[in-house]
């Protein structure tokens, strides 16, 4: 089908196809570009918000064992209240004993 093709269309062809084949060429190549700055940009919001996440969980972490020490503490005072309780019951018993033999 080559051989057909009259010289004049040739001529006047392939200098506009040379020109649109060099416009892809350009496209692909700003297309390329344009994807390595995305997966460029991409990949640095990935790790920025990896590590806005691990400082968030190390955040929660150190909170919650804060938490957990308080509870410890109220934990161990617990104990203490109801035996001061029990003695302010006993205590209170014994005033009145004593009030009541005092009349």
């Amino acid at each position: 089908m080559a051989e057909k093709v009259p010289s004049w269309i040739e001529r006047l062809l392939l200098p506009r196809l040379s020109e649109i084949s060099g416009e892809i060429k350009a496209l692909n190549m700003k297309v390329e570009a344009l994807e390595k700055t995305v997966n460029t940009r991409i990949d640095a919001l990935e790790k920025t918000f990896d590590e806005r996440l691990t400082s968030l969980r190390n955040e929660m972490v150190s909170r919650f064992e804060a938490v957990n020490i308080r509870i410890d503490a109220l934990e161990k005072r617990i104990p203490i209240i109801e035996e001061l309780a029990g003695i302010k019951a006993r205590l209170t018993d014994l005033e009145r004993k004593i009030s009541v033999k005092q009349r």
